[in-house]
């Protein structure tokens, strides 16, 4: 933070917008880490590193320096930090499921059972060892059925298993009534068991999950950017039930793909958002697939909405999710996780290069510089997806749109020309010299 304040204020339609002269020609910003994010920071015109307790405008921290500083930290009105106060109640595995019940309930209750049913798109999930019992009962209900178990707060396929048998996991047997300060002290213990997709859509024979960013720089309002690229993340080796044990065949973790031992870094194991969605048009048709890519654009949606009233909304915050969606062979996709520190560590030159410029066009939106005036659909590959309401492409007409056939300005995997709507979209960047 800065002893410089920098007062904002509500240009019309409630847009947060900054005065003539109030774009920082010098931004300094503080970062805890030392992979894509550091490059992206350090080639930004005007930016500045601080080190160690240096003041500073803007920080990409990792979770854990929020958990022991946010609290005890001052902003001023122009400073932003790369989360949420309590962003885990969308990214840890537990939160998120009782999250999306809770919505769910509380729309059919409101609205009807059609509108809870749009919320079906995560697994039969129950945390453990809370839930055991009621886990037990479900899955007695599928015998010989597979589920998953997984660490509710670690990443990268971290502790992950598959299982078909109870006895698999009688260790996770345990006595429920557990005080609130003990679930906290033991929270990295505890697991969710979740069904699992034993009908994935296969390509080559193999398994896959997407990866997708999502970027939301309000709450309250809730205002939500879908970019453009991402990827598809494949196992090394073909899909089979016949091997649960083996994790090349269930996990497409980059991090445990990269330990196979026919993996190779030159090819790597992924398929970039636009070639994955060319294939499935070819194999589909163009209206499957865009219908696919809508149920998709709704994952997004109603996960964010499932936490808008329980995350604390902060004007300094903002949050670049990672989802994980999964299709099935009937072309369903579902929500596997929501990370709140997607890796940005490159896997190939491809995937540095797209990396930079989900980061760089990150920057604009949060726009340190105040460059932008708030009404942008469209930020490089970034389109405005939801602002306090759906968000409609240019080309709509509204006069005669009905609900039913509404076109969202989403462009999930369409073609991403970032750097010609950056050159029409931004001015120059704040120079000494100010025009």
């Amino acid at each position: 933070m800065s002893k410089n304040k920098t007062a904002g204020y509500k240009g019309p339609y409630g847009y947060q917008k900054r005065r003539e002269g109030d774009g920082r020609s010098c931004v300094r910003y503080k970062c805890g880490l030392t992979n894509t994010i550091q490059d992206v920071l350090r080639q930004r015109p005007g930016w500045m590193e601080v080190k160690d307790d240096g003041e500073w405008d803007f920080n990409w921290c990792d979770v854990g320096w929020l958990r022991e500083n946010f609290d005890h930290s001052y902003m001023e009105e122009h400073v932003r930090i790369c989360h949420f106060r309590n962003h885990y109640e969308l990214t840890r595995k537990n939160l998120m499921v009782k999250n999306l019940k809770r919505y769910r309930k509380t729309l059919e209750r409101e609205a009807g059972r059609i509108e809870a049913s749009k919320c079906d798109f995560f697994p039969r999930t129950f945390e453990l060892p809370s839930e055991y019992h009621l886990f037990v009962e479900e899955f007695k209900r599928s015998p010989g059925s597979t589920w998953i178990m997984k660490p509710v707060a670690r990443s990268q396929g971290k502790g992950i298993f598959l299982f078909q048998k109870l006895k698999d996991i009688m260790d996770w047997k345990k006595d429920g009534s557990r005080s609130e300060e003990q679930r906290d002290e033991t929270q990295v213990e505890s697991y969710v068991a979740q069904r699992y997709i034993e009908n994935p859509y296969l390509i080559s024979g193999r398994k896959f999950d997407l990866r997708v960013y999502v970027l939301v720089t309000s709450y309250i309002p809730l205002k939500a950017w879908l970019y453009r690229d991402g990827f598809a993340r494949f196992s090394s080796t073909r899909f089979s039930l016949t091997s649960i044990d083996d994790q090349y065949v269930h996990l497409t973790n980059v991090a445990v793909q990269k330990t196979a031992p026919d993996y190779d870094p030159e090819k790597g194991c992924k398929w970039q958002m636009q070639q994955l969605r060319r294939y499935l048009t070819a194999r589909h048709g163009t209206e499957t697939i865009e219908a696919l890519f809508k149920d998709v654009d709704n994952i997004f949606v109603r996960s964010l909405q499932s936490v808008q009233k329980v995350i604390i909304n902060d004007k300094h915050c903002f949050e670049l999710y990672g989802y994980d969606i999964l299709l099935d062979q009937d072309l369903k996709p579902w929500l596997i996780e929501v990370n709140a520190s997607p890796s940005l560590t490159a896997s190939s030159q491809e995937d540095y290069e797209m990396k930079c410029c989900l980061l760089e066009d990150t920057l604009h939106i949060v726009d340190m510089e105040g460059r932008l005036t708030g009404r942008e659909k469209r930020v490089g590959g970034y389109d405005l997806m939801w602002n306090d309401g759906p968000v409609y492409r240019e080309d709509v007409n509204l006069e005669t749109l009905g609900s039913a056939c509404f076109t969202a300005n989403t462009h999930l995997g369409c073609v991403n020309d970032r750097k010609k709507q950056l050159r029409q979209l931004l001015k120059p960047f704040p120079s000494k010299k100010r025009i």
